[in-house]
C-alpha cells in the first residue's frame, strides 16, 4: 500500500526557515510528479512544488518560487520542501502527494503537517 507520511512541520517565526520530509512507502513512481500542496484555514488547496523523479524537473506555485525548493532522495524515496524566508501567509497544513500524472493531478495523499509562521 502507497502511503506518503509528512514530516518537519512545526512554529518558525517570520523570516526563518523550515524543512518538510516526506517518505513514501510502497511502491515507488519514477515517471511520475511527487508534489506538496497546502491548505489554510478557510482557503482551498493550493499547489506548492513538484518534482518529476525521472528527470528532477522541478514546478513551483506563484508565490513560492524563489524562497521554497522542492528536492527528492530516491534511494530513500523521499522528497523534501525546504522553506526559505518564510511568511506568515506560509501558514497552512502542508500535504504530500505522490503517483502524480500531471503536477496537479495525484492518486495518494499524506496527512499533512502543520507548519505555523509567527509574526
Amino acid at each position: 500500500q502507497v502511503q506518503p507520511v509528512e514530516s518537519g512541520g512545526g512554529l518558525v517565526q517570520a523570516g526563518g526557515s523550515l524543512r518538510l520530509s516526506c517518505v513514501v512507502s510502497g511502491r515507488t513512481f519514477s515517471n511520475y510528479y511527487m508534489g506538496w500542496f497546502r491548505q489554510a484555514p478557510g482557503k482551498e488547496r493550493e499547489f506548492v512544488a513538484a518534482i518529476l523523479w525521472s528527470s528532477g524537473i522541478t514546478k513551483y506555485g506563484g508565490s513560492m518560487k524563489g524562497r521554497f525548493t522542492i528536492s527528492g532522495d530516491n534511494a530513500k524515496n523521499t522528497v523534501y520542501l525546504n522553506m526559505n524566508k518564510v511568511e506568515p501567509e506560509d501558514t497552512a497544513v502542508y500535504y504530500c502527494a505522490t503517483r502524480g500524472r500531471t503536477f496537479l493531478q495525484y492518486d495518494y495523499w499524506g496527512q499533512g503537517t502543520q507548519v505555523t509562521v509567527s509574526s
